[in-house]
């Protein structure tokens, strides 16, 4: 089995996405993503809330809590995996900006990332995930490790408890999803 994945998000938009109000991953990618620069090169990823670069006129709405970055030692919470259904790289800004009732980031931040060339990635494209979330029955406690650090957007993490897969519950019930699913096809 591979190593259990990470992805870093903000708090915030880890927020939306456990309490269900968004389903949709839109990223441009961080400074350390490699010279391909980013991909959703993972189906299956526990969420990963950060607590720096987000700013509370970058998204909607939401609670954004401005605390320094994890330092080594502290321990960690994670408390939500996801699957992405499909993932796509948009590059007509009409249906990046039709997805705005699915998200909670600002127009100004959307564009950004739209507008935003380099590290693979050319100005007019964004990609864009569907995930599926699921909560963990028990929050999964480690330390935070230095390697977790830096702008990139996967880690590798320990091994989880055993049982997670069996005993997580999906933020939107089965019907709810399928609905929103044929929706952003």
């Amino acid at each position: 089995m591979s190593d259990p994945i990470g992805f870093k998000e903000w708090q915030v938009v880890c927020d939306a996405l456990f309490n269900g109000r968004q389903s949709i991953l839109l990223r441009k990618g961080g400074i350390h993503e490699g010279r391909q620069g980013f991909s959703f090169a993972h189906e299956s990823f526990f969420l990963f809330p950060t607590r720096f670069h987000a700013l509370a006129d970058q998204v909607r709405e939401g609670e954004v809590k401005v605390l320094p970055e994890w330092q080594p030692g502290e321990m960690l919470r994670i408390t939500h995996h996801a699957e992405a259904q499909w993932a796509i790289t948009l590059t007509d800004w009409q249906k990046v900006a039709a997805l705005e009732p699915h998200h909670i980031y600002t127009e100004a931040t959307v564009r950004d990332r739209f507008d935003w060339q380099g590290k693979g990635m050319a100005s007019g494209s964004i990609h864009l995930a569907l995930v599926r979330v699921r909560q963990l029955a028990t929050p999964w406690e480690f330390p935070y490790e230095a390697r977790y650090g830096g702008c990139r957007s996967w880690v590798n993490l320990p091994e989880p408890p055993t049982d997670w897969r069996e005993t997580a519950v999906p933020v939107i019930p089965d019907d709810d999803f399928a609905t929103l699913q044929a929706l952003l096809k």
